[in-house]
């Protein structure tokens, strides 16, 4: 769970340094960010003409009765509302324009860079407060430049446009209009500050929503089987109040700011219009200086209102731009110096005393040392945490080793690229995961190289062929998320279909037969037979019976390799691989 502050990482109310960072998105839009600050400049610079000009317009047109004049400051005032919405149409558009592409560009590379990240992250990181990053929080970049950035340097200008012509018609009204300015500062200051930290307090309460309800929901079942309901509703209900309360203070102080800021404006004005009365008897103060400061009170407060609020959707957004540099610094990528591309592989695999822990000296495998030649099936067998997993999960680079070396056909698995290399491994898992969309898309993800006639040779190789046929549009079939309309036995074989797609020289078949009937069992043992030919194989299995026939088989427990060798020469050793046979054919055996 995300915690909330309020200060940003370099300990200033307003850091500069994610600001700059942020910045380097606008580089590519650069003549539409210089024309939105003419605009803002534009703006704030007619928004405040109009009253000076009334003020001519009383005090010369009208005090000397020159219509013609009237008529002409009249049409001037038309020509200056009419500049006036045009230029703020153009600003509000461009500003909104140029926060899309931003959130567009961010979105993007930050996807991008998810992408690069090595399993290990996602170990440890909740996938809903990744959709939080990358929807909600790249989503709130966007009024930076349309609410934030443009809109407060716009405000800013607006308020030094209306007190140099404040002064300029008369100094001392100026200084009775700003008498009430130190305590709306303070109540600005003090409602920026409470605000701030309740919408870091919001976004916090929405990233942990976003990965309750995405968890939840992908676990439903279990939630159901378990009759968990009223429980997990109760854990809704806990997590939804803490959003509720974030939103009711934000709420809160936005009702006791604005009415204070009216009540002060308010002030102000009875004060302008109390000391302008007694200047226009005694004749010091003109009616349209008057008629000026009223309309330039207006005009001074509500900015200064909405600066407040400006700069927290400023503040709001540099904490969410915080969030994504430091998901898009994180330095856990998979590395891809390698350059070795061989045009073929003959899939010889040697680990040479590995190590590897997922958490510093929290060791999963220690010491494995094995070879597996090309086109020979190395079959791996232990109890559950064996670590069985985690070495075909090194072979594929998804984490590094911390000591030791993996070679392929005597290589450094280091130097390969890493596309190159993850190409020529096909990989079936126990637990097949299907996006939503076609089965074609699902076997070929999104390659246009792979042809129909590619994907039904690779079907028939593994006898998938007549069930996909079966299905309604056949490769067109619309697969529903995870593959919710399609049986265990089904899913394997589409993951058999798309690893064998790409024609692997090594072939990882990760408890492939673990979850499927003994009919379709039987189905995939025939396939497996036919695709390991010429291949080599790594093979996991707890049902022993799929493996008797491999090569070699290792058995494994708490991460060290304990016995090696054939089936038979295996039994003859009466260790490990003896107990665990025994144990699945005790009825057998009896």
């Amino acid at each position: 769970m995300e915690h909330a502050t309020t200060a940003t990482k370099t300990g200033n109310i307003f850091d500069w340094q994610v600001l700059r960072r942020l910045m380097t998105y606008v580089r590519p839009y650069q003549r539409i960010f210089y024309f939105l600050i003419f605009l803002t400049i534009a703006t704030a610079a007619l928004g405040t003409l109009r009253p000076f000009l009334i003020q001519r317009m009383v005090d010369v047109s009208i005090e000397q009765g020159d219509i013609v004049s009237v008529n002409k400051m009249f049409g001037l005032l038309i020509v200056l509302l009419v500049a006036h919405t045009l230029v703020s149409y153009l600003q509000t558009y461009f500003g909104g324009w140029l926060g899309q592409y931003i959130v567009r560009d961010i979105r993007v590379d930050l996807y991008r860079h998810i992408l690069d990240l090595r399993l290990k992250f996602f170990d440890r990181t909740p996938i809903g407060q990744l959709v939080t990053r990358n929807i909600s929080d790249v989503e709130t970049l966007s009024d930076v430049f349309s609410e934030g950035l443009a809109a407060m340097i716009g405000d800013i200008l607006q308020l030094v446009f209306i007190m140099a012509f404040m002064f300029y018609i008369d100094w001392r009204l100026t200084l009775v209009s700003l008498s009430v300015i130190p305590p709306l500062l303070f109540s600005t200051y003090v409602f920026k500050e409470k605000v701030k930290k309740s919408f870091q307090e919001v976004r916090t309460a929405v990233a942990s929503l976003n990965s309750f309800v995405q968890e939840h929901l992908t676990g439903m079942n279990v939630v159901q089987i378990f009759n968990n309901e009223q429980r997990e509703f109760r854990k809704f209900e806990k997590i939804n109040r803490e959003h509720t309360r974030a939103n009711i203070r934000s709420v809160l102080y936005y009702s006791i700011y604005f009415p204070v800021a009216e009540v002060l404006a308010a002030v102000g004005v009875g004060l302008l219009v109390w000391y302008a009365a007694q200047g226009q008897i005694e004749g010091t103060i003109s009616k349209g200086a008057l008629i000026a400061f009223i309309m330039y009170n207006a005009l001074f407060f509500r900015p200064i209102r909405q600066i407040a609020d400006r700069f927290n959707t400023l503040q709001l957004g540099l904490v969410s731009t915080e969030r994504l540099l430091k998901l898009l610094d994180s330095k856990e990528l998979i590395a891809d110096n390698g350059t070795y591309t061989p045009a073929t592989l003959r899939g010889d695999v040697e680990f040479d005393h590995v190590w590897f822990a997922y958490n510093e000296e929290e060791w999963v495998l220690r010491d494995i040392d094995f070879q597996a030649q090309a086109g020979q099936t190395v079959a791996f067998v232990g109890a559950t945490g064996a670590g069985k997993t985690s070495i075909i999960n090194l072979l594929s680079r998804f984490y590094e080793i911390n000591q030791g070396t993996i070679r392929i056909d005597g290589h450094d698995l280091r130097e390969y690229d890493l596309k190159h290399l993850r190409r020529h491994i096909g990989v079936v898992l126990q637990d097949v995961f299907l996006f939503a969309g076609t089965i074609r898309d699902n076997i070929t993800l999104g390659n246009a190289d792979i042809t129909d006639e590619q994907i039904w040779q690779a079907a028939d190789l593994v006898g998938a062929r007549r069930f996909i046929e079966r299905l309604p549009g056949d490769l067109s079939y619309q697969v529903m998320e995870r593959g919710a309309t399609l049986s265990v036995g089904q899913r394997q074989l589409i993951s058999f279909v798309r690893a064998m797609v790409y024609q692997p020289r090594i072939i990882i078949l990760d408890e492939a037969t673990s979850s499927v009937d003994s009919e379709t069992e039987e189905l995939i043992q025939q396939a497996i037979e036919k695709l390991m030919q010429g291949r080599t194989s790594l093979v996991i299995a707890h049902r022993l019976s799929t493996i008797q026939k491999a090569d070699r088989i290792i058995v494994l427990d708490r991460g060290e390799i304990k016995e090696s060798g054939t089936h038979e020469e295996l039994l003859r050793l009466g260790g490990y691989y003896t107990q665990l046979y025994q144990m699945q054919y005790k009825d057998a055996l009896a």
